[in-house]
């Protein structure tokens, strides 16, 4: 099984995070991770992730010895941590990345005491997102305002959790 380092974006990986491309496909599915750490530095409620592969761990930007493999960013509000953006880049997709980095902020999320649900959405259409969050244990989220969304799905990590 694949395991991940994830890091924060910082001045000596920023530039690496926007090379990240995504296959020419999905473009249509995922914004751009300009626009997502965009978003992060006016709302301190997201948390942008550099997704590394495990062999990262010990190492800090600039230093780290293996390319950066994707990007995932989160928020936590009312009580609801959020998975807003998951992107792997095309030339490290169907490896596990993307499973072990959300498994990750899972696994974080569950330690975040103010956390009651852990939720997400993708683009109506995207079955890599879907069948990846499906097979993780995410379930439609039953809420009016996300019933009425025509472009994305929202699902919320079965209760079990």
């Amino acid at each position: 099984m694949v395991k991940v380092n994830l890091q924060s974006i910082t001045r000596d990986n920023y530039m690496e995070c926007l090379s990240l491309q995504v296959e020419t496909a999905q473009a249509n599915f995922v914004a751009t991770n300009a626009k997502s750490l965009a978003e992060a530095k006016a709302d301190p409620t997201l948390v942008p992730l550099a997704i590394y592969d495990r062999a990262a761990l010990g190492y800090l930007p600039p230093h780290i010895p293996v390319p950066m493999v994707g990007f995932i960013m989160y928020e936590l509000k009312g009580g609801v941590g959020f998975i807003l953006r998951l992107m792997i880049d095309r030339t490290q997709q169907r490896q596990g990345y993307g499973r072990a980095a959300v498994l990750e902020v899972i696994r974080r999320l569950k330690l975040t005491p103010e956390v009651q649900m852990i939720a997400t959405s993708h683009q109506r259409g995207n079955e890599a997102s879907a069948n990846l969050f499906r097979s993780i244990g995410f379930v439609p989220w039953e809420i009016a305002w996300a019933k009425e969304n025509e472009t994305e799905v929202f699902l919320r990590l079965d209760e079990t959790w």
